[in-house]
């Protein structure tokens, strides 16, 4: 049962785990955006046809992506532990989190990216090479314009995913939400953390759902 008095007193805990969580999303997705953003172009403009057709980096990069989304995250959080032993000095905490987190965030929002830049007209790149438009004038000035809509509802639906990837953080230490659910809602079948922890979470997911499509409408100008 939800104990409202107990709520109040694990405040300051919940608040902390809140700040943790934020860390991790933030670290994550800035990483994410980064990296991934450049490989889901790459991605789209070595495919055939287009004007960087490579089949090598192609598939390279496609083998590489699919490697690593084909890993259940909480397996992936562990193989990465010398990895991020090796980048912040140690595994446990929500900056040793960020390292997987990252890992994983990056081949998701790299396929969202290219799947974003296929849904261009392929008219409109055609007329811009026909004018005589460089690679990167195709890419800055037609395909991130094109597609951006589309790109601000991939990293919103990538965020939404580190939301539930930081959840599960938790169970190895990652720090966060997820951390206060399994050591006082799991462990010490604390009800009121449980419910308190879940309902954050959803809090949280239907704030960042509701602000991606509000700035994706908003730069829509289809």
């Amino acid at each position: 049962m939800f104990d409202f008095p107990h709520f109040i007193e694990m405040l300051p805990d919940i608040w902390k785990a809140f700040q943790e969580t934020l860390v991790m999303l933030g670290i994550s997705l800035s990483v994410s955006l980064v990296i991934g953003l450049p490989i889901g172009i790459l991605l789209f403009v070595t495919d055939k046809g287009l004007f960087w057709e490579n089949w090598f980096i192609k598939n390279v990069f496609g083998f590489v992506v699919n490697l690593v989304r084909s890993i259940p995250f909480i397996i992936l959080l562990v193989a990465l532990f010398p990895l991020t032993d090796f980048i912040v000095g140690g595994t446990i905490g929500p900056v040793a989190a960020s390292v997987s987190l990252s890992v994983a965030a990056i081949p998701f929002f790299a396929r969202l990216v290219e799947g974003a830049l296929r849904d261009i007209d392929k008219g409109v790149i055609e007329a811009t090479i026909a004018v005589g438009a460089t690679p990167w004038m195709i890419i800055k000035d037609v395909l991130i314009p094109e597609a951006k809509s589309s790109i601000i509802r991939g990293v919103t639906l990538t965020v939404i995913s580190l939301v539930a990837y930081s959840a599960m953080a938790g169970v190895v230490g990652g720090g966060g939400i997820g951390d206060l659910a399994i050591r006082f809602g799991y462990y010490r079948y604390d009800d009121t953390i449980m419910i308190s922890t879940v309902a954050i979470l959803i809090i949280i997911v239907q704030l960042i759902q509701f602000a991606g499509e509000f700035i994706a409408k908003s730069v829509d100008k289809r």
